[in-house]
């Protein structure tokens, strides 16, 4: 591992693109203004940066995107509990750091709002969140990412620890009805009742290992693991869970690229592509377990590898300088109005786009992960600010 110059500083340079081409992440045309749970992902990246280098205008990028949101009184612009969409939770996770560092009410009020959903959140019958309330009775590898951490957070911020269990219990749910015994991976999706188009009469499960999802299972991992008391029951668990995980994703590592497929396991078959969203994903999780001591050592090298393979693949600079992050699933799901069927054929049909908010977010992440990781200490070392 070397130092970085300021030229190979992708996470400072991809942060800067960002402010500069889209001051308000709802302003893309995707979003049409929503309260989208992709703003999270990227400003969670935000979140690091301003972490690592206590420069305040990455912290002034989170505050005015939320702000758009956050109202005096604390309601949520755009957002409804009686949805009942777990991905409308993602977000809250910057409310922490907002409230701590202004003291601002509103921002506990809407954290609390969140928190409310998930007080009555339709689960299955063993008390796993559903997706959502128009995707009854499923579990996806998604949700572990938009809801665990946040839910964990406010239990140890605002109500004294209490509870933990329930967040753990989402992971071990999961894992217990999409892992695969073959292969280690975990399917997309998993329906209790046996009864979506997409799901197998035995088993219940989606039928193909989509690179993103296990891409969100494992961000969630390292995240709450951060965080989650060590002497929790759960804590080895989990910490099992990522290698588990990883160590079955790291199977399918592309041979050439250190990359992985939008459909992983897969990786010869005819239209199957290198996906971006996903490899950063992974990145971001190696190298964070790595820095919390949840990965030994020897995760090193196939971290450095994904991360060369996802810059030599993905990046391309535009002739102002600017970050582009190419190749992304732009969405997947299942079902839905338009039935999506979780097959191979589904999954490779979605369109790849540049700068897909979630792929540019995660990107960010890891590069932000791992770049800080190469950093000498002295003058090369940016000063951190304190943060829980």
């Amino acid at each position: 591992m070397t130092t970085l110059d300021e030229q190979s500083r992708w996470a400072t340079r991809t942060a800067d693109s960002i402010m500069q081409r889209m001051p308000y992440l709802h302003e893309a045309p995707e979003h049409h203004g929503k309260w989208s749970y992709d703003y999270g992902v990227i400003l969670k990246g935000f979140q690091l940066l301003w972490k690592q280098t206590g420069d305040r205008k990455y912290w002034q990028f989170i505050r005015n995107n939320m702000d758009h949101f956050i109202y005096e009184d604390g309601t949520i612009g755009g957002y409804r509990q009686d949805e009942y969409n777990i991905d409308h939770i993602n977000n809250g996770k910057l409310l922490f750091m907002l409230h701590q560092d202004t003291g601002e009410e509103r921002y506990r009020q809407a954290a609390a709002s969140l928190r409310e959903q998930l007080k009555t959140h339709p689960r299955t019958s063993e008390g796993a969140f559903w997706h959502k309330q128009i995707y009854p009775y499923q579990i996806w590898l998604d949700g572990l990412y938009m809801g665990a951490p946040f839910y964990l957070e406010y239990l140890l911020a605002y109500e004294q620890s209490e509870g933990l269990d329930d967040v753990t219990r989402q992971f071990l749910l999961c894992e217990q009805h999409t892992r695969d015994v073959k292969t280690g991976l975990l399917y997309h999706a998993w329906d209790e009742k046996k009864q979506q188009p997409w799901a197998d009469a035995n088993t219940g499960l989606s039928p193909n290992f989509w690179g993103r999802s296990l891409g969100w299972f494992v961000m969630a991992l390292v995240d709450v693991l951060e965080i989650l008391p060590t002497e929790h029951a759960h804590y080895s668990e989990l910490k099992r869970m990522l290698n588990d995980t990883l160590t079955a994703v790291r199977r399918y590592q592309d041979a050439e690229t250190g990359v992985w497929y939008q459909v992983i396991d897969q990786g010869n078959r005819k239209g199957n592509y290198l996906e971006a969203s996903a490899t950063a994903m992974f990145v971001y999780a190696m190298a964070k377990g790595i820095r919390l001591g949840l990965l030994d050592p020897e995760w090193q090298q196939a971290t450095d590898w994904a991360y060369a393979g996802m810059i030599s693949e993905f990046v391309l600079e535009t002739k102002e300088g600017w970050v582009n992050y190419n190749k992304n699933c732009q969405v997947a799901g299942l079902g839905g109005a338009t039935q999506r069927d979780g097959t191979f054929a589904y999954y490779i049909s979605e369109p790849i786009v540049t700068n897909d908010q979630k792929g540019l977010g995660a990107f960010l992440l890891a590069c932000a992960e791992y770049e800080h990781a190469l950093q000498e200490d002295g003058s090369d070392e940016p000063q951190s600010v304190q943060y829980r």
